[in-house]
């Protein structure tokens, strides 16, 4: 799972628990994605949106792993229909970082339809088809192995009996289009830097933040059978992933690559890779094809095949799901782009 389920806190309300962050080259900008609220733990008590969460894409413009632009989305509750009334803010400078910033009011708008702006923007949110895929029993064998430091052992399986876990599954989209111009404003290139927030509010007035992502897979290689550390990687911010937690990751891929014999030093592989992984943020440069691949992370697109390239990097040796984007049976909704239709 590329964020599904990824900790325990993540796991008490589905409707926070981001499964994946997409970002790519769109027909008018660039295109921001998180999906939200999926099936594959079964019956959704509540269907949608939080209405007492926040959304958030946090957009670095500068290369320091610290926010200089919040898109946030807050939800009400639904109506009789099922449909949800949403308010779309900015937040730029200093104020990005702060949860209680007021900012200014973006678009408005309904779960199911489009909004817009003069300017360009346009935002999407509802049910849509989960566009990602995952073969259980390769998911699990790495989580193993990257838990007990040995080789990722598969034992009988064969490609041949590879499945889509994910096939037939729903989420809850959030698309976000935004023109060029206002992420290259007082950027000093077109290379930016994003990840994905949702928080809930506290009694005390507060935000507890239930889950973080910024590239795909870093739970499913870390964390599956480590559920504190999946709760802690949910929390903090990426300024601050290499010192907390760059010694676990570069310890955990140096166990996999010494048991594997794939590398002379695998301590150094091991704090390479960490290097590479923190902090934990999906570089882009603006208006280029996204592209999320062995040599180069740019984005990711809807059909980055993100598993492969994730465990192979991180293992050093091939690891193959034996399926792709075939086994998606989704095809992209014809009343706003990027978002799959329901099978």
């Amino acid at each position: 799972m590329s964020h599904h389920l990824d900790s325990p806190i993540a796991r008490e309300d589905v409707r926070l628990d981001i499964t994946d962050l997409y970002v790519f080259r769109g027909e008018k900008g660039t295109v921001f994605v998180i999906n939200v609220c999926h099936s594959i733990a079964g019956d959704i008590p509540v269907p949608g949106y939080h209405p007492e969460g926040m959304y958030e894409f946090k957009i670095d413009l500068d290369g320091d792993a610290v926010e200089d632009l919040t898109y946030r989305l807050v939800f009400d509750e639904r109506d009789a229909n099922g449909r949800q009334r949403f308010v779309l803010r900015s937040i730029r400078g200093a104020a990005a970082v702060d949860p209680n910033a007021a900012g200014s009011v973006v678009v408005r708008g309904v779960t199911g339809e489009a909004a817009a702006t003069p300017a360009g923007l346009r935002v999407w949110a509802g049910k849509a088809g989960d566009p990602f895929w995952i073969e259980p029993d390769v998911l699990h064998a790495v989580g193993h192995a990257f838990q007990d430091g040995t080789p990722i052992n598969l034992g009988d399986w064969t490609p041949s009996r590879a499945k889509n876990l994910f096939a037939g599954h729903t989420v809850y989209a959030i698309v976000l289009e935004v023109p060029d111009a206002e992420l290259l404003n007082g950027a000093g290139g077109k290379r930016i830097g994003v990840w994905a927030v949702a928080t809930l509010a506290t009694d005390s007035g507060g935000w507890r933040s239930i889950n973080r992502i910024g590239l795909p897979m870093i739970h499913p290689l870390f964390t599956q059978y480590n559920e504190d550390l999946g709760n802690r990687l949910d929390a903090g911010r990426p300024a601050d992933d290499r010192a907390t937690y760059g010694e676990t990751i570069a310890r955990a891929i140096a166990g996999v690559v010494s048991a594997t014999g794939t590398a002379e030093s695998p301590r150094a592989y091991g704090e390479k890779v960490a290097r590479r992984f923190l902090p934990n943020i999906l570089p882009y440069e603006v208006g280029t094809p996204a592209v999320f691949g062995f040599a180069e992370w740019n984005g990711r697109s809807l059909t980055d095949n993100a598993p492969d390239v994730m465990f192979s990097i991180a293992a050093n040796a091939p690891v193959r799901l034996g399926i792709g984007k075939e086994t998606v049976t989704s095809k992209p909704r014809a009343a706003f782009p990027y978002v799959p239709t329901v099978a």
